[in-house]
């Protein structure tokens, strides 16, 4: 038999070559590699960063306020909200009122937190729009600082809480809303401002400075930057992180009050006005947007609508009137805010017995607002 001559080889390798291409594309091996490859590409391309893990909120206000000062920023993320802190002792008995308002809103542009008072028994509980949205709460006391340092607490939870809280509404338990939620969030959300009443050389200025000792607010607070105002404001972000990492002027409010001034002791009435205008006066509307009623005072509380007085006509005269602006355009406030009239959103008191009447006209007028026909 003759052997195969070099020509002869060299075209046989020329022939099969084509062949050993196809089979090496083809083969399981290969098109395995190449969907493997394919696959952890789309993978790299698709996979989304994790979110952050959520942050454990601690229950001690020395822990709470640096870490809410430290983890949060001035500015929101994402679409603004609406925080409502309610501050309260009791089961909150205007709740089915405050459901049907929230109700008719849309969740995504709100948040509710509750400072419960742990001493009191709440009987029912809360629930609905109220349910799980109370945060570690402890004693809040009328003349101590308590009720500041509940105040505070709010704030550190909704700030920690949701980086989409804008303003934060401080509410009482014998608050109503005056105006749809609506009209409520497009005139908060709208506003670069705090609204805080702010007002100085109030009778009772001195006595209020010195409730804990003649000397006890120097150096830190002088009689003449000592402020005086509502104990419900609306603040915006920015202000809630000022309020929760302030230590200075705190630490001054932060102490009980002599027993013989106990009377002029109202630290959540004070520290407020007087940190925002030794701080920030002109981010402020040195006004309240609750609606409050002074011309009866009895034992420092205003007058308490009962349940034969509501009716639209009330809730008309809420509405019109005209918020008392502080500062009297000095101290670095802007003058301009005296010519403006900013509309109450809220109102207080409101008696336990009033809730029925308010929700009968609730649909049909209080959430109705004006311009809407």
């Amino acid at each position: 038999m003759l052997s195969p001559s070099p020509l002869s080889l060299f075209c046989a390798l020329l022939l099969c070559l084509p062949f050993a291409i196809i089979f090496t594309i083809n083969s399981p091996a290969a098109t395995t590699a190449k969907t493997t490859t394919r696959a952890a590409g789309e993978t790299l391309l698709s996979r989304k960063p994790k979110p952050p893990p959520p942050i454990r909120i601690p229950k001690d206000d020395g822990s709470l306020l640096p870490l809410a000062a430290a983890r949060t920023k001035n500015t929101p993320t994402g679409t603004k909200k609406v925080a409502f802190l309610f501050l309260t002792t009791a089961p909150l008995p205007l709740a089915p009122l405050w459901q049907l308002y929230f109700n008719r809103s849309i969740t995504n542009l709100y948040n509710i937190y509750v400072h419960a008072d742990p001493t009191f028994q709440y009987d029912p509980p809360f629930s609905g729009v109220f349910s799980r949205r109370v945060i570690p709460s402890k004693p809040a006391l009328r003349f101590t600082p308590t009720l500041s340092s509940a105040a505070r607490r709010l704030l550190a939870h909704a700030l920690l809480h949701d980086p989409g809280n804008y303003m934060f509404a401080l509410l009482s338990p014998s608050c109503i809303p005056i105006h749809s939620f609506d009209f409520t969030y497009r005139t908060l959300v709208n506003s670069e401002k705090s609204f805080i009443e702010i007002l100085k050389d109030e009778p009772g200025q001195y006595d209020r400075w010195a409730a804990r000792g003649d000397n006890a607010m120097l150096p830190e607070v002088k009689l003449e930057d000592f402020r005086i105002g509502s104990q419900f404001w609306v603040l915006t972000r920015k202000h809630a992180r000022l309020v929760v990492s302030d230590r200075r002027i705190w630490d001054k409010f932060d102490k009980p009050c002599e027993c013989e001034r106990r009377g002029s002791c109202y630290p959540e009435e004070n520290y407020f006005p007087t940190l925002l205008h030794m701080r920030d006066p002109r981010g402020c509307v040195p006004a309240t947007l609750t609606h409050v009623d002074w011309s009866v005072n009895i034992d420092g509380h205003p007058r308490e609508y009962q349940e034969s007085e509501v009716g639209p006509e009330l809730i008309m005269r809420l509405r019109n009137g005209r918020p008392r602006y502080g500062d009297g355009g000095t101290n670095g406030s802007d003058s301009t805010l005296r010519e403006r009239h900013h509309p109450f959103l809220f109102a207080r008191k409101f008696s336990r017995g009033s809730v029925q009447p308010l929700l009968s006209i609730a649909n049909d007028f209080i959430f109705k607002d004006q311009d809407e026909g």
